[in-house]
């Protein structure tokens, strides 16, 4: 198993994406740390998957937007599981829906505190135990709001947007310190998420957006398990030496990348940029 003898964290893992990486890493022979905000939720995801890998799975109630609650978890990893190999960011929140000068900005501001500046402060508190292995490995999850806008959902969009660049760079801090990082574009997932925007109706989001949404719903949505296939390769050393990019679940060969590594590693391929003229056939930086 390729993640035999590895010790891992997953943040946001009673549900969802977090609970199908969680199923992954231990399937793949890891210890796994797994939290959550929800007691109950975790408890109950925690009894399932440790039915499933005894002596295995482990589990601490967390709220990453609480820097004293990461503080914890780490002291938590160190104890139960001795250090850390593998620290997967998965915890996230759609935050407030609508238009930006109507939503609530306290919970517009919440959002940006979840989703990014829990998910940095994660990755700050934990990099000492990451430097302890081998090979460190960070994997944060992304989304479709970092790659395109998201009208209505301006929190989220802003802030996954703002993870993919944190990525790219923490990867080029800690390149001469053999830790990988990189984030993952899952897919359109039907999880609860699916179910929150839905349930706002499109009188909120816009009507083209909720069109889309059903059409996501109807048709079954990305499955879990190919973005925690994803993550699990990303955490072993079939992935050595690949960071800093955006790889996204369903639609990039990411199960070929030894093929073309070289390559990859020395371009600007999976990762956010700005598209210049030239690159869509205009000279409108030409001379005059």
């Amino acid at each position: 198993m390729k993640l035999q003898g590895k010790r891992a964290v997953v943040t946001g893992s009673s549900h969802g994406l977090g609970l199908a990486i969680a199923r992954q890493l231990l399937a793949d022979g890891a210890q796994v740390l797994m939290c959550a905000r929800n007691a109950a939720d975790l408890s109950s995801a925690h009894a399932e998957l440790e039915a499933a890998y005894p002596g295995r799975a482990f589990a601490v109630p967390c709220d990453i937007a609480q820097e004293a609650a990461v503080e914890t978890l780490a002291a938590c990893a160190t104890e139960l599981l001795g250090s850390v190999d593998i620290l997967i960011c998965n915890a996230g929140i759609y935050g407030p829906k609508g238009a930006l000068d109507t939503l609530d900005w306290t919970a517009w501001v919440h959002a940006l505190q979840v989703n990014l500046i829990g998910t940095v402060y994660c990755c700050r508190v934990f990099l000492p135990l990451l430097r302890q292995a081998t090979r460190g490995k960070v994997v944060i999850i992304s989304g479709g709001g970092a790659t395109k806008p998201l009208p209505f959902l301006s929190a989220y969009s802003a802030s996954k947007a703002g993870l993919v660049r944190f990525a790219e760079t923490l990867a080029e801090e800690l390149k001469s310190e053999g830790i990988d990082v990189n984030a993952v574009a899952p897919g359109a997932l039907n999880t609860r998420f699916l179910d929150e925007v839905l349930a706002v109706g499109p009188e909120v989001v816009g009507e083209a957006f909720y069109k889309t949404l059903l059409k996501q719903r109807d048709n079954g949505g990305a499955p879990l398990t190919i973005g925690a296939e994803l993550c699990s390769y990303l955490a072993s050393a079939e992935s050595d030496g690949v960071t800093g990019k955006l790889i996204s679940a369903q639609w990039d060969p990411w199960r070929r990348i030894a093929e073309f590594q070289n390559e990859l590693m020395a371009s600007d391929i999976w990762t956010l940029r700005r598209i210049i003229p030239a690159e869509r056939d205009k000279d409108w930086d030409a001379p005059s």
